[in-house]
């Protein structure tokens, strides 16, 4: 009898388990599926033949607001590689995400990337009012290349052309808050990155990606360092969140790390968080959107737009 009512004991206590892991697994991924009004693929332009596009992304409940996500990794990019639970908690705080493609490396450079996602942005701006978002608030998002994108835009990202006939290229490229994960901030000191083959040339992996190079090394500096986001910052870079691992070999903790400092000396906000024994990517990054969402919260929805303003 004894033996009995302990079996008993332990298949409640085990189907009340099972019970509670189901709930909370229903949970989760109830969390991490939002309902949506919309998705909209939208063409910003072409890039050696191919058209380049972004997703525009609505909550149920949209806050008004919107955060671009540089769909990029290896500076790689496939028109199906995001899906909406990957920004859930974005999703969930009322953004509108705008997942932005470009042509993959090594057909297009990574100047040309840039030149194109900077187009994305301001065919956002441009389009703002039919996206459902303010065009002088607009976050940008994304991890390694993405977030390597991100700080351009942060960087670099200013006004249109005026005098040009195409009313998209007279939108402004700047965004105005900036939450990433472990990116490139500066190509011409790799450091102790596996990429680095210390003979002050360009990543081993992504030489074609920084084409053209007619003299070899000679003129890296020349393409590099415009592509480097450390030798651009300034007083009006938009508030940054970076989130980068301190076992991270591919791009080493040290990228973001100097990134601060110099932020620092130029008087803009760059807060890093060091993710203890981080690779490039670990397990938890899902639920550090989390903290992402409240970093735009802050910088977006609690205050007027902040960084190089729109125009």
């Amino acid at each position: 009898m004894v033996l009995r009512r302990i079996l008993i004991r332990a298949a409640s206590i085990l189907a009340g388990l099972i019970l509670a892991l189901t709930a909370l697994a229903a949970g989760v991924w109830l969390y991490y599926h939002p309902s949506l009004a919309s998705v909209q693929r939208v063409t910003y332009g072409q890039r050696h033949g191919h058209e380049v596009s972004y997703d525009v992304v609505r909550p149920e409940n949209p806050n008004g607001l919107g955060v671009a996500l540089m769909v990029s990794g290896r500076w790689k990019s496939g028109t199906n590689s995001f899906r909406p639970w990957m920004t859930a908690p974005l999703l969930r705080r009322g953004y509108t995400i705008l997942a932005v493609y470009h042509v993959s490396q090594p057909e297009a450079t990574v100047a040309e990337i840039f030149e194109d996602v900077s187009r994305a942005i301001r065919h956002i701006r441009h389009h703002a009012q039919e996206h459902g978002i303010d065009p002088k608030r607009l976050g940008v998002t994304g991890g390694s290349a993405g977030g390597h994108l991100s700080l351009l835009l942060a960087t670099r990202g200013g006004p249109g052309l005026a005098q040009t006939a195409d009313p998209i290229d007279r939108e402004s490229s700047a965004v105005q808050a900036v939450a990433i994960f472990y990116p490139v901030t500066d190509l011409l000191n790799l450091g102790d990155s596996t990429e680095n083959l210390h003979d002050g040339g360009p990543p081993k992996s992504f030489v074609e990606a920084f084409r053209p190079q007619p003299n070899g090394l000679t003129n890296w500096v020349d393409i590099g360092k415009p592509l480097s986001p450390l030798f651009h910052l300034h007083p009006g870079v938009a508030p940054t969140l970076i989130y980068h691992g301190d076992a991270d070999t591919l791009v080493p903790l040290d990228q973001s790390q100097r990134y601060q400092a110099r932020a620092r000396e130029v008087g803009s906000t760059v807060e890093l968080v060091v993710h203890p024994g981080g690779k490039h990517g670990w397990l938890t990054m899902l639920w550090d959107i989390y903290h992402f969402a409240d970093w735009f919260d802050q910088h977006l929805v609690s205050t007027t737009a902040s960084g190089t303003p729109a125009r």
